[in-house]
């Protein structure tokens, strides 16, 4: 059984669990957790393969979901559930797949610049997973080396230090969180979305999208909501794939209004 690592922010109102996408941690929603409170509390999970969650074998997203959701039920008392889901790129999927085969774990869903389908291209990862495989960690001393030497594969600052985090000190050295092989020999995986046969989920959606980011469009509606057919779409001006780092306040008033909307 895949071991899923959590931190919870806040103790009282509704609770939201969050899924972050590749590269990602849990910790990554600590800023709109925060914001968040006292009116609601949330569940930062790290995915498998990412943080202090589990490797696994293989890239699956129905597993994944699975094992999510079991998280969730030893998590997450009773009375406590169901619960608010928020997933962002590859969490946005894992949340959407959780939400089609555990409906009864899932009050509302949020999924961030993401949809069922390929959606925008996965070659930058590709590019950002083989620049990080090349980085000789036996002659790197500090995350300030790791930074000088990608600074040239990976020019933005920004996006070196995103990837950076999951670099950890260890007995041998430092060494990568993430389960960098797998992820990168499983992007065609990542880049897909199960068929979950005749699956929907009836409860309100509310669908963010990037207004700089091509993983999302309105012609992406149809699709989305064969499979989910009470979604909203919001368009977040100014906003790339990150939409939660990017627009943080935009993102929380969004998800305040959605979750207090009857």
């Amino acid at each position: 059984m895949t071991s899923i690592s959590s931190r919870l922010i806040g103790d009282s109102g509704p609770r939201l669990v969050f899924l972050h996408g590749l590269f990602g941690r849990g910790k990554n929603f600590t800023q709109i957790a925060k914001a968040l409170e006292p009116e609601y509390s949330s569940l930062l999970v790290d995915l498998p393969n990412h943080g202090d969650s589990d490797w696994t074998e293989t890239f699956d997203y129905i597993d994944i979901a699975d094992a999510v959701a079991d998280h969730i039920v030893d998590a997450i008392d009773d009375d406590r559930r169901p619960v608010h889901l928020v997933g962002h790129s590859l969490g946005g999927k894992v949340a959407m797949v959780l939400a089609l085969r555990h409906p009864q774990l899932i009050n509302r869903l949020v999924i961030v610049d993401i949809g069922p389908n390929a959606g925008g291209s996965t070659g930058v990862f590709d590019h950002l997973l083989s620049s990080l495989a090349a980085l000789d960690l036996d002659q790197v001393g500090s995350r300030k080396d790791a930074d000088a030497a990608l600074r040239e594969p990976i020019p933005a600052a920004a996006i070196r230090g995103f990837l950076l985090q999951n670099l950890r000190p260890t007995l041998a050295g430092l060494a990568w969180q993430p389960n960098l092989a797998l992820l990168h020999a499983s992007l065609d995986v990542i880049g897909d979305f199960p068929d979950l046969g005749d699956a929907e989920f009836d409860r309100p959606v509310l669908w963010v999208a990037g207004e700089r980011s091509d993983y999302v469009s309105r012609e992406d509606l149809p699709q989305m909501r064969a499979l989910f057919p009470r979604t909203t779409l919001l368009t977040v001006k100014g906003a790339g794939h990150w939409v939660h780092s990017e627009k943080p306040q935009a993102f929380v008033s969004a998800l305040v209004t959605f979750l207090g909307r009857p």
